[in-house]
């Protein structure tokens, strides 16, 4: 089968090689575990069920976790349909709040077809960088509960630069037109966990505030009652450590750039929440070799 999952629309056959994504048509997962790092209405007090797939169809030069997201990434072990059903329930009997699938686009077919077979007691969290086609979001309709979604950029040339992708900022906001179409309203439980709805990340660069104050101010304007996730933990990871080409981004963002956009943000009246800088850093980073070696 030609892969059109994402906007890419690459058409490489999977059984045969990979796609942009770096994945074959066998779903790899890098890790599963109760992740506490999330926003509040996502991880709780019991942690969210986060499933961390191998592969991405973004390649953001500053990816935090590049060590899974990359092509060829070493990390991950293939997973059939009834081993992933079993690691999704094994998260649920432990008492995660929802399950959390994280950068799942390219294996959407499998994903889709284990939910089919194994609904969740808890909500099903769909959580990507926002880099989504409609078709494949509506092939997901009823199985997903939570849209935990990046806008990670508003200006076409700087989303070019750093994923590859200039169609990102009106292909991101047609897809989250969908979700917020799929769940249109935002629930919260006794216990303020999100049941249903959508939250959208957005995280600050250095040296991009305009980038910032634009995707605001777009979401304000599209989605003006979506709780939006203002986000100041960058650091400087992926291959920006590596490439010469992205050394204005070995930095962290300054106090001022965290202001600066923030007041944007409640200057809008924005709902949702907003990181402190002391958030940068690699404490949330997973380890990734959980599920290294033998297949399942």
């Amino acid at each position: 089968m030609r892969c059109t999952l994402c906007p890419r629309r690459c058409a490489v056959d999977r059984s045969a090689g990979t796609g942009f994504c770096g994945a074959g048509d066998s779903m790899r997962v890098a890790r599963a575990m109760l992740h506490f790092g999330e926003e509040p209405p996502i991880s709780g007090t019991r942690g969210s069920g986060a499933v961390f797939f191998t592969g991405c169809s973004l390649r953001c030069v500053f990816c935090q976790n590049s060590t899974i997201s990359a092509p060829g990434a070493a990390h991950g072990r293939t997973f059939t349909e009834t081993g992933f059903i079993e690691v999704l329930d094994g998260l649920v009997r432990a008492g995660a709040h929802n399950i959390n699938l994280v950068t799942p686009t390219h294996f959407a077919y499998p994903i889709a077809r284990a939910l089919e077979k194994y609904r969740p007691p808890v909500p099903v969290v769909w959580n990507s960088g926002g880099y989504e086609s409609v078709e494949t979001l509506r092939m997901l309709e009823g199985l997903v509960d939570v849209f935990l979604p990046d806008f990670k950029y508003a200006e076409a040339a700087l989303a070019e630069r750093l994923s590859s992708a200039p169609d990102y900022p009106e292909t991101a906001l047609a897809a989250l037109r969908e979700m917020r179409r799929q769940q249109p309203e935002n629930i919260l439980d006794a216990d303020g966990i999100l049941q249903k709805g959508v939250l959208i990340r957005h995280l600050i660069l250095p040296g991009h505030t305009k980038n910032s104050v634009a995707a605001l101010e777009l979401l304000h304007r599209e989605f003006p009652d979506t709780p939006v996730s203002l986000m100041a933990q960058y650091t400087p990871m992926g291959r920006v450590c590596t490439d010469d080409r992205f050394a204005d981004l070995r930095r962290p963002i300054t106090a001022r750039e965290r202001n600066k956009v923030l007041d944007v943000m409640l200057a809008l009246d924005m709902p949702g929440y907003y990181q402190s800088r002391k958030s940068a850093g690699d404490a949330l980073i997973p380890d990734f070799t959980q599920f290294d070696g033998k297949d399942s």
